[in-house]
């Protein structure tokens, strides 16, 4: 079946989310964190074994750098936003793909960040000119839905291999449209069976994880990180006006690592400063002042790439 529901832990995990969020959010992050940090570290031995950095896993594509939701646990959400607004220049972004391509990239990559990539009203052309140069890629895209409709599912889907549409909700129920694309989707199968369609139901005021301290609902958590993190060794993070930041939870822009529109791709990623941000990293997170206190773990994506390590050289 191309479309599925998921809600995290079914009926249970919804309303310790809703009713004990804290209570949910320690105990999630205190399994995550004790099941992962010797497969990270394995990770980590194997990426720094080698004089060129490995190729990134994910390649994360902020192109507008806004949101149209109000999710309590986000700086991004349209009430709590203190970017100055920007957009990618269409030059700046054919230029990425394009490195893309020539570096052999096949990897997954996401025109997606802090952001609602439909609030872009270029992102199907974009989607459409990164397919063509880069076929074997993993393109994903990630999307409140708020702006989804039958139209743009359709143009969307032969795009991308993997479309994830988060319903926030507080009454654990779908959008009207999100409904409305479920029921054509489970109706229309045959023509979305190249593309996985998830809705993930989400609370809307779930507390999460304190993201490098900028989460507005958890604010105050000052208790220094001692883990590692994989982000420096499995992701190029890149905002709109083309620096290279550390990973997501830099809400604010506040980490630049590298420049675009003056260093290439391939250069910046093994660049002096992400050597010395994986030296410390590798150390733990206590080791780089940006994520001292930060909590952040991905529960699906990274915890794949830990059983996914080749022992040949850079394959993906």
């Amino acid at each position: 079946m191309p479309i599925k529901i998921h809600n995290y832990a079914g009926w249970f995990g919804w309303n310790m989310r809703k009713y004990f969020p804290r209570l949910a959010s320690a105990a999630y992050l205190r399994m995550q964190f004790s099941t992962r940090e010797k497969k990270q570290q394995q990770y980590i031995r194997w990426f720094m074994s080698f004089q060129e950095a490995p190729y990134p896993k994910v390649v994360n594509i902020e192109t507008i750098n806004r949101c149209n939701n109000t999710c309590a646990f986000c700086t991004a959400n349209r009430n709590a936003e203190k970017r100055p607004y920007k957009k990618m220049d269409e030059e700046l972004f054919k230029d990425i793909i394009l490195q893309l391509k020539e570096w052999n990239y096949k990897g997954r990559l996401t025109l997606y960040g802090n952001n609602e990539p439909f609030l872009d009203t270029r992102i199907i052309e974009w989607h459409k000119f990164a397919r063509e140069q880069l076929p074997d890629v993993h393109i994903f895209l990630s999307t409140n839905g708020i702006l989804l409709n039958i139209e743009k599912l359709e143009e969307i889907c032969p795009l991308v291999n993997e479309l994830i549409i988060n319903n926030y909700c507080t009454d654990m129920k779908l959008y009207p449209n999100i409904k409305e694309i479920y029921d054509y989707v489970r109706a229309n199968e045959a023509k979305f069976q190249d593309t996985d369609i998830k809705i993930q139901m989400r609370y809307l005021n779930e507390v999460l994880t304190n993201r490098a301290g900028s989460a507005p609902n958890k604010q105050g958590t000052t208790k220094i990180i001692k883990e590692t993190c994989l982000m420096p060794f499995t992701d190029i993070w890149i905002v709109p006006d083309g620096r290279m930041g550390i990973c997501c939870c830099d809400n604010y822009e506040v980490t630049e690592l590298a420049n675009l529109k003056d260093t290439p791709l391939r250069e910046a990623w093994n660049n002096e400063k992400y050597r010395e941000l994986r030296e410390k990293m590798r150390l733990g997170r206590d080791h780089y002042p940006f994520c001292k206190y930060c909590d952040f773990i991905d529960a699906g994506l990274r915890a794949e790439i830990t059983e996914q390590t080749g022992t040949e050289g850079k394959a993906i």
